[in-house]
């Protein structure tokens, strides 16, 4: 996993990863907020979430090639609270060609974790 410290604080972190998921014109599908569902059942956590995101441009080629891989789309990344630090998380979606056969879609893969890399960067600052 790559995790990336982030500057900010938990809030600034997470909309500043939003706002940068949009800036791109790829789509937002659901915020799961890991935090909100221990509550709701009377248990604590910090924060932690995952934003789902991503392209069907992108993901359907390799569905395509392999539809095990929509598994692992659409892409994601996990922001949680660790004492007080912020981490920014995503798995490298290049280890995906080891699991899936999507090997000639290398480009696809490359492509998808440098959007993950600049995206990190931006919501750690």
């Amino acid at each position: 996993m790559v995790i990336k410290r982030s500057a900010s604080s938990y809030d600034q972190t997470a909309q500043r990863l939003i706002d940068a998921i949009e800036r791109r014109g790829v789509t937002v599908f659901a915020r799961i907020d890991h935090a909100a569902g221990a509550r709701g059942v009377g248990l604590e956590l910090p924060d932690e979430q995952v934003v789902i995101f991503g392209n069907p441009q992108g993901g359907t080629p390799l569905m395509q090639s392999d539809p095990r891989i929509g598994i692992e789309l659409p892409l994601r990344m996990l922001l949680w609270r660790e004492g007080d630090d912020v981490l920014v998380g995503y798995q490298d979606p290049r280890e995906l060609s080891d699991a899936f056969d999507v090997g000639e879609h290398h480009a696809t893969l490359e492509q998808m974790a440098v959007l993950l890399e600049q995206l990190s960067d931006e919501a750690a600052g």
